[in-house]
């Protein structure tokens, strides 16, 4: 039996420098296409184009149905009318499953190879059609920096923009970009990669989400989700001479355009401070409708480090906490001996998205699988996700995610996702829309993606997937989505030679 894999737990275990080794040894992503190039192109192509042994797997509808369970099925039964054996009792499921994905990866054009991000993107001005809303494009502004990370709309019309690098600026109505707003907390612009990569820049020291308390107009507070970063403040930090960053939450106020009366509402012990790169926090945070504030904190020991299922250690979780800092009494691991209390969820890999949808009362959220198994969740207290355990995807070598960590777990206590997007267009943030000018998308989901650069609408009812639809493609990867007070969504574009707020509207 041959396997695909090769590159082993000594790669996925090196936690301090995980995502830095996985853009710089970029080989360990062709072993899945050599497995394909050994087992398959004979008859179907190394481009999947076909010869005349079999047929081509790109470009046309496939017989036996396009998801990965299904191609799965086509590999593992095989069809002897057509000429091609079973592979079945040659493979094991991992192996069929990671050519499945890579098959459904090429037919979706994804390059796990391509890390850089477009040097500019040129925004369609023509009607686009979608299935219940036709809607047109324009750019509100294309002066930011290439790095943001998200916006927030204000009730005046105007709307905060965070650079991660730098800081916090604000977009006016009428589409002009201030200056920085002095005093907010320090922010980092260094990174450990080469320039060119920019996509995937490594640092810590950034700020990320911004969001307003849900009664802003009268008490002006402002919440930032920061990386905090220090040096030689714990022994990893002092053994190898690097700073070390961990997520950090502030609120304050926005008076003559500085920024003032800053508390910190949270912060991690240092001795949960990493060498990783901020770019695995996730980033994100959430009001609900009883004032309760939820944030996000991926992978930041290591995607594939225990310590992600041990409740004494912050990442790879949701948390929430009250307005001010203090920790609700009724949080699920409250009580429990060593649990960080502010836990909610636990099992997250790199959550991107976190949203309230506060009519249906859900907690949403989106993270990325590794090589597929992008999730949609709703977010229950005391949930298990299961991140590192399980996934609907294959690690970036092809091999299966099941086994990477010593921990035994029931499947049936893992919580499933609502939507599996496989292969991964890397989801990033989404809005549940509410608002005037897309009456008849009340209630769905509006996901951006990085990879795939794209815009999805999911609509979802009782807890299952009714629909999914691809609204645009090709318009840079999107870092944020929001909806500004009039109804119209708002798409932060991340692009190498300056990102863009695009307005979206109904045609016409």
């Amino acid at each position: 039996m041959k396997k695909v894999l090769g590159f082993s737990k000594i790669l996925l275990l090196a936690t301090s420098f995980l995502l830095d080794l996985q853009v710089m040894a970029q080989p360990q992503y062709n072993a899945v296409g050599d497995f394909f190039n050994e087992v398959c192109s004979a008859c179907h192509g190394t481009a999947l184009e076909g010869t005349n042994l079999g047929t081509p797997l790109v470009g046309v509808d496939l017989a036996n149905g396009e998801q990965v369970d299904q191609i799965m099925a086509s590999i593992a039964n095989g069809n002897l009318e057509a000429g091609m054996p079973p592979y079945g009792n040659i493979y094991d499921e991992g192996q069929i499953q990671s050519l499945a994905i890579y098959v459904t990866e090429q037919r979706a054009g994804f390059d796990y190879n391509s890390y850089q991000m477009r040097e500019s993107v040129s925004i369609p001005t023509d009607i686009q059609e979608s299935r219940l809303h036709n809607f047109q494009l324009t750019t509100f502004n294309d002066e930011i920096d290439p790095l943001p990370y998200s916006l927030t709309p204000m009730p005046d019309g105007s709307t905060l923009v965070v650079e991660k690098k730098f800081g916090l600026r604000v977009l006016s109505a009428d589409g002009e970009l201030s200056d920085l707003i002095s005093g907010t907390p320090k922010t980092w612009d260094d990174s450990s990669l080469p320039e060119g990569l920019r996509a995937l820049d490594r640092g810590k020291g950034w700020m990320q989400d911004v969001v307003l308390h849900p009664n802003y107009e009268s008490n002006g507070w402002i919440y930032i989700y920061m990386g905090d970063r220090c040096d030689h403040c714990n022994e990893i930090s002092r053994e190898q001479n690097r700073p070390v960053g961990m997520t950090k939450i502030v609120r304050g106020q926005i008076q003559d355009g500085a920024w003032v009366n800053e508390e910190t509402l949270w912060t991690a012990g240092y001795e949960n401070y990493t060498t990783n790169t901020d770019l695995a926090i996730g980033g994100r945070a959430t009001f609900d409708d009883k004032g309760y504030f939820y944030f996000t904190i991926g992978a930041m020991n290591g995607f594939y480090d225990a310590e992600i299922q041990n409740l004494a250690r912050p990442w790879g979780k949701i948390h929430r906490i009250h307005e001010d800092g203090r920790i609700p009494e009724d949080n699920p691991f409250v009580g429990v001996a060593d649990a960080i209390p502010s836990i909610w969820t636990l099992g997250h890999r790199a959550p991107q998205g976190l949203e309230y949808d506060a009519e249906r009362g859900i907690l949403w959220g989106t993270e990325h699988g590794p090589r597929g198994g992008d999730e949609v969740n709703n977010l229950l207290p005391g949930g298990n996700y299961g991140w590192p355990l399980t996934s609907r995807g294959v690690d970036y070598d092809g091999s299966p995610v099941e086994g990477k960590v010593d921990i035994e777990f029931n499947i049936e206590d893992i919580e499933q996702p609502i939507v599996d997007m496989t292969p991964s267009p890397a989801l990033s943030a989404f809005v549940v829309y509410r608002g005037e000018q897309f009456p008849d998308w009340q209630g769905d989901i509006i996901s951006g993606s990085l990879k795939a650069q794209s815009l999805y609408r999911f609509e979802i009812e009782d807890g299952q997937l009714v629909e999914k639809e691809t609204l645009i493609q090709g318009i840079g990867r999107i870092r944020d989505v929001e909806v500004d007070p009039d109804g119209y969504i708002l798409l932060l574009s991340e692009n190498a030679a300056g990102s863009k707020v695009l307005k979206m509207g109904p045609a016409n």
